[in-house]
């Protein structure tokens, strides 16, 4: 993943934390990215059914999954702009997906949490 540098947009806003260094920014950003994981069968799912997670997925994704994790669920179903994952949140990895041409009739087990995004 490339990361351009931004210049000369907006203004100084003390608000925001200052980064060291482009580098630092991406080193954040991969170790967000990098923080969720994918079992083989998720991995042909979201191969087979044309399934892509952008940046903003990931991030919700996070969110999902630290979400559940403190309510203690073990396996649960995310409802994500008409996709549904089911996830493991104690290890943040996707165990499968299923796209909205899929979700009609589809029946999840086995999970004991669910969250809408």
């Amino acid at each position: 993943m490339k990361i351009d540098k931004i210049q000369g947009q907006g203004t100084s806003n003390s608000s925001f934390p200052k980064l060291q260094s482009d580098s630092s920014f991406a080193q954040i950003l991969n170790s967000e990215l990098s923080n969720i994981n994918l079992t083989n069968h998720a991995s042909k799912r979201l191969e087979s059914r044309g399934i892509s997670l952008s940046s903003q997925d990931i991030s919700k994704m996070n969110y999902a999954m630290e979400k559940l994790s403190k309510k203690g669920s073990r396996e649960s179903l995310v409802l994500m702009d008409n996709r549904a994952f089911v996830v493991n949140p104690k290890s943040k990895t996707i165990i499968t997906a299923v796209s909205q041409e899929n979700l009609k009739d589809n029946v999840f087990t086995n999970i004991d949490s669910a969250i809408i995004l």
